[in-house]
């Protein structure tokens, strides 16, 4: 029988190129018939994506196959607009590059008895590469490293958008979104619906051709999500797919600090070290982290935190309050950079505040470690409402923070953060640890997302 090819289009961000390729790997190894070939798009300078891409090329084939795309100059923006506007124009750019490079490959595929091409597997952001997907007769798919209830909201945009075209305002009512069980109040949406600087207009752009795919991969698992994934059952969107957790069990690491902080931690006691850690763009003003250094040494609790500053700071330590490091020594550490996944996997570990980013979010429950919510920018305050309200799985710090405000969390709101969560007796750890092992049975043999990832394949190669 046929090999058969997929083409992934990822959005080049760490977050999103590593579950592209965990992914992969996950469709692989159900059936050795497929081989992925990855369309790499270049981004602003990133090191750790820069690290993240050198390691795959170096690689022995493994059925995934990394292909540069030619770095393209992007049309100059105004400073003000939008991340959101910014991506898509970085998109709508890089649709010439991707045509060139799927035809080159369907070519190469139709002149092969071997293999054949059985579609695009794009990044949510890249779905206006539908079209690409159609000008050659293949199906495409649409892969979200997000959550269902992320969906949700994809699907209420564009019927919203007929009814209503404005961005959303702080004042509106509460909205009655697919896939939550409660209406859902406007602070927790995210910032782009609101954005007149072309935020709102390109998350409308996106979802609103969710409707053309084949079909829509979500990185969530059924158990965690069963409500919203079976409101979209309904027979009028895509079929969806719930294939996660996909979570990069290797762990990401470019640092030499790595082992400092792992032996820091294999020094402390089972479960007494709160980590604190706000992904790859999770920075603070000096202020936020003055008082989250009084909150962490009013606690009490051993703690580790990961640490990034926003410029034109450089140096963290003269952001903190005077003599703080010296009456915290031994009892807490602070580092530019952590291993997240191994920290979360150390037994010393017993709470984890957290920007509630989802590939976070999924790890820290495979760990069964329960998070507080300090969500920052993107979806993330929808996922920290999610967690909180809807599944009682997250103690409640913020759910409505962002990141380019000026509001800073006070000192005593994180003394009591960490107190909660570092309870060992809570009920919602309890029910942390049971969604940890049910996350973990999901993805082998018979489990949910196992059984899902196979039906997705039939619906992609049948029987060619």
């Amino acid at each position: 029988m046929k090999k058969v090819e997929l083409i992934f289009v990822p959005t080049p961000g760490i977050g999103h190129l590593v579950s592209t390729v965990e992914f992969a790997k996950l469709l692989i190894d159900h059936n050795d018939r497929i081989r992925v070939t990855i369309l790499s798009m270049k981004w602003f300078p990133d090191p750790a994506l820069d690290a993240y891409t050198k390691s795959l090329t170096a690689l022995p084939p493994d059925g995934i196959q990394l292909i540069d795309l030619p770095r393209v100059d992007p049309p100059s923006l105004a400073p003000w607009k939008s991340a959101e506007s910014i991506i898509d124009s970085f998109i709508k750019c890089y649709i010439p590059p991707v045509r060139n490079a799927v035809r080159d490959i369907v070519s190469m595929k139709c002149s092969s008895d071997e293999t054949r091409v059985a579609g695009l597997v794009l990044d949510l952001f890249c779905s206006p590469m539908i079209d690409i997907a159609t000008d050659f007769d293949l199906p495409s798919y649409i892969f979200i490293t997000s959550n269902a209830a992320f969906l949700g909201l994809m699907f209420y945009l564009p019927t919203r958008h007929s009814l209503n075209s404005s961005e959303f305002q702080s004042s509106d009512p509460e909205h009655v979104i697919p896939g939550f069980v409660n209406p859902v109040p406007t602070y927790v949406l995210p910032s782009a619906v609101f954005s007149k600087d072309g935020g709102y207009a390109a998350y409308v752009k996106v979802a609103e051709r969710f409707k053309d795919a084949k079909g829509i991969i979500i990185n969530t698992f059924e158990e965690i999500e069963h409500y919203a994934l079976n409101c979209f059952s309904n027979g009028q969107n895509p079929p969806v797919y719930p294939v996660g957790p996909v979570i990069n069990l290797n762990g990401l690491s470019y640092s030499d600090s790595d082992d400092k902080v792992m032996k820091w931690l294999d020094d402390q006691p089972q479960s007494s070290v709160v980590f604190l850690c706000f992904g790859s763009m999770g920075s603070f003003k000096a202020p936020q982290v003055k008082e989250t250094a009084l909150g962490l040494e009013q606690c009490g609790f051993r703690f580790l935190w990961s640490l990034r500053v926003q410029p034109p700071q450089n140096d963290a330590s003269n952001m903190l309050p005077e003599g703080f490091l010296e009456r915290v020594q031994g009892r807490g550490m602070i580092c530019s950079w952590a291993p997240q996944l191994k920290v979360l996997a150390h037994e010393a570990i017993g709470g984890f505040i957290s920007h509630c980013g989802w590939n976070s979010i999924l790890e820290s429950l495979w760990f069964g470690v329960p998070i507080v919510t300090w969500p920052l920018y993107a979806e993330q305050q929808l996922n920290a409402y999610k967690m909180v309200k809807e599944l009682g799985l997250a103690v409640e710090m913020r759910l409505n923070y962002r990141k380019d405000s000026d509001e800073v969390v006070m000192a005593d709101e994180i003394e009591k953060a960490v107190g909660m969560v570092m309870d060992g007796g809570s009920e919602m750890r309890k029910k942390v640890k049971e969604m940890g092992e049910i996350a973990r049975k999901s993805v082998m043999e018979g489990g949910t997302s196992f059984n899902s990832i196979g039906k997705l394949i039939e619906n992609m190669i049948g029987d060619n």
